[in-house]
Parts: C-alpha cells; sequence; structure tokens
C-alpha cells in the first residue's frame, strides 16, 4: 500500500456455508491479519446476503427484540426459529433460521422432499405482532418448493389437500392452488423479500437447476424440481399489476421462496445491500482503509447479488479496496475486478485443517502484501 502506518481493516465476511459462519469466519481472518500485521485496526463485522446470519447482522445494527418461535423444520422435526422486531417496528424474518441447509443432515438432504412450511409459521408469528414492515431474508435454504409450504402456513390451499408440505417433488401434482388466506394474512403490510441472488425461478440459473445440486439433489432429481417448479409458476399465476412472479429477479431464492413472496406482494431487494444499510456497515467504511470480505465459493452466484459484491460495491463507492478470501476462487480477475474487488485469496483448508485454520492462513498472506509495515 502507498504509505507506512497502521490500517484501519473493517472484516466483514458473509457465512462460509456448511463451514463456519459468518461470525467465525470474521475471527479466522481477524487472528491471521494479527500474525502479520498486530498494530493495525481490525473492526471486525459479520454480515449476510439474506441467508444464515440475516437476523445477527441486523439486529447488530439496529437493536430490537429477537422472538423464538417452536416450528416444523425442512425434514419434519421441530425445531426453534426466530425473528426480529427492530426499535421502528419492523419485523425481519431469516429463511434460514427455519429452512437452512444447516439444519438438513447431510444424508437426509434431498430437496424434492424438504419443506418450507417452518418459515411460514414464523411470518406467521411475526404477522401476528401487526408491524407496518416486514422484512424476509432469503438464501442458504435446504428446500427447492417454490415456498408452498410457506404458503400453507399461512393458511393457502390446495387439491389434493396438503400436497403443499410434501417438498417440491410434489408440486406437479397440485391441481388447484387458493391463495386467498396468505394474501389475507399479509394484508397491507409493506412486505419485503431481501434476497442473496437475483436468479428467475426457472432455468439453468433458477432455484432447480441453479442451486438444487448444493442441496443434495441428484441430476433426476434436479429435472424433477425443474418441471414441478414449471407447473407451480402456472399455479401462482399473475399477480395485481399483471406480471408473473415467476420470472422477476430473485423469484428463484431460497428454493423459489422469493417467487411465493413476490407471488404475496413483495418487493424484492437486494440482500446485501439491505444488510448493510441495516448494519450500519457505511459509517464504518467512512473511517475503513481496507474492507476484507469472503464467502465459501466466490463464484458466477457472487456476482449477482451475495454480500461480497454488496460490500465490494459499498467500499468502491468510498474509494476504498476490497480483498475476497473464499474457500473457492472460481472468477477471473477480470470478473472481480469490474466487481470492485481489488484481490481474492483461496482460504481452502489443507488436509488435516480445520476451515477456520485454512482462512487463518489465506488472512495472512493477504496480510503480507496489504498491510502497511
Amino acid at each position: 500500500m502507498p504509505h507506512c502506518g497502521p490500517v484501519r481493516v473493517l472484516i466483514c465476511p458473509d457465512s462460509f456455508t456448511g463451514t463456519l459462519s459468518a461470525v467465525e469466519a470474521a475471527a479466522a481472518i481477524g487472528a491471521g491479519w494479527r500474525a502479520v500485521a498486530p498494530e493495525d485496526e481490525l473492526v471486525l463485522r459479520p454480515l449476510s446476503d439474506g441467508g444464515p446470519g440475516f437476523l445477527a447482522a441486523v439486529h447488530a445494527g439496529r437493536g430490537g427484540t429477537r422472538h423464538v418461535v417452536d416450528v416444523i423444520g425442512p425434514c419434519g422435526r421441530p425445531i426453534a426459529a426466530e425473528y426480529l422486531v427492530d426499535g421502528e417496528g419492523t419485523a425481519w424474518v431469516e429463511s434460514a433460521s427455519a429452512a437452512g441447509l444447516h439444519l438438513v443432515p447431510a444424508e437426509a438432504r434431498n430437496p424434492t422432499r424438504t419443506s418450507t412450511f417452518g418459515l411460514g409459521a414464523v411470518l406467521a408469528a411475526a404477522l401476528a405482532d401487526a408491524p407496518a414492515r416486514v422484512v424476509v431474508g432469503v438464501g442458504g435454504t435446504g428446500t427447492c418448493d417454490g415456498g408452498a409450504g410457506m404458503l400453507a402456513a399461512l393458511g393457502a390451499t390446495s387439491r389434493p389437500a396438503g400436497a403443499l408440505t410434501r417438498g417440491g417433488g410434489d408440486l406437479g401434482r397440485v391441481t388447484a392452488l387458493d391463495l386467498a388466506p396468505a394474501l389475507a394474512a399479509v394484508g397491507e403490510r409493506v412486505l419485503e423479500v431481501a434476497t442473496d441472488v437475483d436468479v428467475p425461478l426457472l432455468g439453468p440459473r433458477g432455484a432447480a437447476r441453479g442451486f438444487a445440486p448444493q442441496k443434495g439433489a441428484t441430476p433426476e432429481q434436479v429435472e424433477q424440481l425443474e418441471a414441478a417448479l414449471t407447473h407451480w409458476a402456472g399455479l401462482l399465476g399473475r399477480g395485481p399489476d399483471g406480471r408473473s412472479a415467476a420470472v422477476a429477479l430473485g423469484a428463484g431464492a431460497g428454493g423459489g421462496i422469493g417467487a411465493a413472496l413476490l407471488r404475496l406482494g413483495a418487493t424484492r431487494v437486494p440482500g446485501a445491500a439491505t444488510v448493510l444499510a441495516a448494519s450500519g456497515i457505511d459509517a464504518e467504511l467512512a473511517h475503513a482503509d481496507l474492507v476484507i470480505t469472503g464467502e465459501g465459493a466466490f463464484d458466477w452466484q457472487s456476482l449477482r447479488g451475495k454480500a461480497v459484491a454488496g460490500v465490494a460495491a459499498a467500499a468502491t463507492a468510498h474509494a476504498i479496496p476490497t480483498l475476497v478470501l473464499a474457500g473457492r476462487v472460481d472468477v477471473t480477475r477480470r470478473e472481480w475486478i469490474t466487481a470492485g474487488v481489488a484481490a481474492a485469496f483461496p482460504a481452502a483448508a489443507e488436509p488435516g485443517e480445520s476451515p477456520a485454520e485454512g482462512l487463518v492462513r489465506a488472512a495472512a498472506r493477504a496480510a503480507s502484501t496489504w498491510a502497511r509495515r
């Protein structure tokens, strides 16, 4: 860097899905950086793009009260999920809290069968608090049911009865859908869906073909889900504006939760930008010299609305360089520079290392280049 002296480093990673929470990732990055540049001032602000950690990041910036709700998780077992009501009366709901991939044991990962019913129960509890505004963070789920389970928990019904709660694989059997009770549950409230990606419901980068393999789907199950969601898109129909929710940006987020919320009248907002605004990161950027963010895989999804892209854009607006540390770096240098990233460092653990140790080592390597000494 151009001159000597301690650096004020803002460390704001997302979670490393399946290995490290955002809090754990921030601590690992901080430890690696301090090993090389102990005099630098480090500010740790774990983030989220709408997926895991959404409530924690918003709560850190806005305060409020977190409410625990006992619901049925994605595999049909009881779990405890949460929502947050902040000091301004906005309710915040995290889809991963009730339908996250981390709630699905590795041997049970079959998104043709996992359900978002628990998310609907959390959302119903949040709506019962009568907030004027509800923001649902969507990402990091172990489901691909088009939000059908969520709609059922809000009162929607289908023919045959019960088909909405059996996972995405059963959506092709639904012959009729009544959304009126779910629409009534939302009422006139402002509903926002903060998504981690801006993809549509269907197609090569949609809910099934783009993301179901990460949730345990076989190639055959991916095509089963794509066909089921295509049928589901027709059942959801068009909103009051005459547009199909299935083709909107963010409709494919959370295995199609985005499409269901959009059909209920939600407005899609970028998850990363929403969390950045709610968490007060802009105030930290005003005093930072360098920003470090990261996630499990720095790939095409990262550039489609995830936390890494949001952080880089915000830092660029302050003329601050951004470094990315990721378990895998799958984008090219040209791609990451275009997104406002100055450098990217792979952080995969070596044999015998824990994921945190791999990240510590990558952070130390980044500090050896970017710390002022």
